[in-house]
């Protein structure tokens, strides 16, 4: 059996979505299985033991609509018993259309759905502590008779050598490994994702203040670089003793190896929150306002894997509020409502765990 997952997107998403090889090989140990996604999200599936083959779609697919043509036509060539595509954009509409797939499964999009075999409506509540991005990617395989109540979680697949020149660059940077060091997400994937910088620069300064040893680095890259420093000049004096400011990774993969080695990672939600999880790293996470946090607060315990969001301390803001577009234009404001003071009690306790 051939089988095909078209996950464009975002890096928490092919991350998430990873997932369903592991479930789909458990059950077909023979199937051969094919990923398609972003060529720029390879690296955290990179080294998968479940995947088989990839497939990468690049700018010039998406820019140009010849190419994203041929590009489904050469899939079409594999000829494919199943294809699931988990987010049904046009594109991978068209290379589901194209497919000789005989079982086509997506999420439920109304009228827009018809080429599809099987379509699922993504719950609105989660019934683990995995949340909605895993259980709503794992209701897709039900039509392969897969059981789905059987919780997967993502794994990013390190070698031994990513790890020990990790190790290797650090300690020649002068970081001690013996003491506490925590990656900070101190940006978000764009402004409305981003807690405001002084509020940020507090949270650092907390971290410091709770544990006097840390040593901290920043996730940011090049072109995040003057956004970073500014954070960095809103910290108070001590706390910049602490940060080593110019130590990051070159590539995902070498920040995915250095953060293999931290105690934690804090900050912003997003992809590199959901990377930390995958590297089983204890994880403090920032939601934005207008983000539903059912949705990606995957594996949360409020022990290991702990997140806060505006709407656990005010409620007031999101009463009779209809429409998340609504929320996300108020994104500015509602940070500014989001203090540091609402979750200082809840990174206090997460950092004493960690000890």
């Amino acid at each position: 059996m051939k089988i095909l997952i078209i996950q464009q997107k975002m890096i928490g998403d092919v991350l998430a979505t990873s997932i369903l090889f592991e479930a789909i090989k458990h059950t077909y140990p023979e199937a051969e299985l094919h990923y398609v996604i972003n060529s720029h999200t390879y690296p955290v599936v990179e080294n998968n033991p479940f995947i088989d083959y990839f497939h990468f779609l690049t700018p010039e697919h998406e820019k140009h609509k010849i190419q994203l043509y041929k590009f489904a036509k050469d899939l079409n060539k594999r000829n494919f018993d199943v294809v699931i595509d988990v987010y049904s954009k046009l594109s991978s509409k068209l290379m589901t259309f194209l497919s000789k797939a005989k079982t086509k499964i997506s999420i439920d999009k109304g009228k827009k759905s018809f080429i599809y075999t099987h379509t699922f409506k993504h719950k609105s509540k989660a019934h683990t502590n995995a949340g909605l991005a895993i259980e709503n990617r794992l209701q897709l395989l039900k039509p392969l008779d897969i059981n789905t109540l059987k919780i997967v979680r993502p794994n990013i697949h390190l070698t031994n050598d990513e790890k020990n020149n990790a190790k290797q660059f650090l300690e020649s940077n002068n970081i001690a490994l013996e003491k506490p060091l925590f990656m900070i997400g101190v940006l978000g994937s764009g402004h409305n994702k981003t807690y405001p910088f002084e509020y940020m620069a507090k949270v650092i300064d907390q971290i410091v203040f709770e544990q006097p040893t840390s040593q901290i680095l920043f996730n940011y890259i090049p072109k995040q670089e003057a956004d970073a420093k500014a954070i960095l000049e809103l910290c108070s004096p001590e706390t910049q003793k602490h940060i080593y400011f110019d130590v990051f990774g070159k590539s995902l993969r070498d920040f995915l190896a250095i953060t293999s080695h931290c105690n934690a990672l804090i900050g912003n939600e997003g992809g590199a929150i959901n990377m930390a999880k995958a590297l089983y790293i204890p994880t403090f996470t920032i939601f934005s306002p207008w983000i539903k946090k059912e949705a990606w607060n995957m594996f949360d315990d409020n022990i290991k894997y702990v997140s806060v969001h505006l709407k656990d301390y005010d409620n007031k803001p999101y009463l009779n509020i209809e429409h998340p577009k609504i929320l996300k234009s108020k994104a500015t404001e509602l940070y500014l409502d989001f203090k540091p003071a609402f979750f200082e009690s809840n990174l206090k306790a997460f950092l004493k765990r960690l000890h």
